[in-house]
């Protein structure tokens, strides 16, 4: 195992190639860092999704890395993610401006701007998928990329849609629209939130 987690690390440093030599082995051997190594080399989450966690932006990933690959994949990328943010926004959802608190009873709270909905999750570490289920008996399920202090949570174009129409109340909107075209434009994207854990 120690084998495997040292190969782990020099993945990761040569990954980073000369961006590793700006940064300070403090911030290389950070608790973050070192727990994607081991979600890698294991495949299994070193974190928790338990506490409050508060929206910092849109979270995008495509599930084949051909897109990113390719010449100007990351480009497209970064314009999706910024677009996504504009139309959330619009809707409400900016920095600061959502939570999700998962309990250890399995219970949760997602809170956009002054409305709370709640609901039941359960997670599957081995998928590192989790099913949200709402009070009206709405699942949605999502896969989620997590450290101790960050968190994505992803789901296919449709599934954000209504689970945005859910947390905002909104349902016919040009802005609502606009996120389906946008994310129906690229194959095996997944949209959703980047979020982080409140101290």
């Amino acid at each position: 195992m120690k084998k495997r987690l040292l190969a782990g690390l020099l993945v990761m440093a040569s990954a980073w190639g000369a961006n590793v030599q700006a940064q300070s082995l403090k911030d290389l051997f950070s608790k973050e860092n070192i727990e994607k190594v081991v979600s890698t080399v294991t495949g299994q989450s070193t974190a928790s999704m338990e506490g409050t966690w508060t929206y910092t932006g849109a979270a995008i990933e495509f599930e084949s890395d051909n897109l990113l690959q390719q010449a100007g994949g990351s480009v497209a990328a970064s314009t999706a993610e910024s677009k996504m943010n504009e139309q959330l926004a619009k809707l409400g959802i900016t920095e600061g401006k959502m939570s999700f608190t998962f309990n250890a009873d399995s219970t949760f709270t997602a809170k956009v701007s002054k409305k709370n909905v709640s609901g039941t999750y359960s997670y599957d570490e081995s998928t590192k998928m989790v099913n949200l289920k709402f009070s009206r008996l709405i699942n949605f399920n999502a896969k989620v990329n997590c450290t101790s202090s960050s968190m994505d949570i992803l789901f296919n174009s449709d599934k954000l849609l209504k689970l945005i129409t859910t947390l905002t109340s909104k349902s016919s909107n040009s802005t609502l629209k606009t996120i389906s075209s946008l994310a129906g434009s690229y194959d095996g994207m997944m949209v959703g939130f980047a979020l982080k854990k409140e101290e």
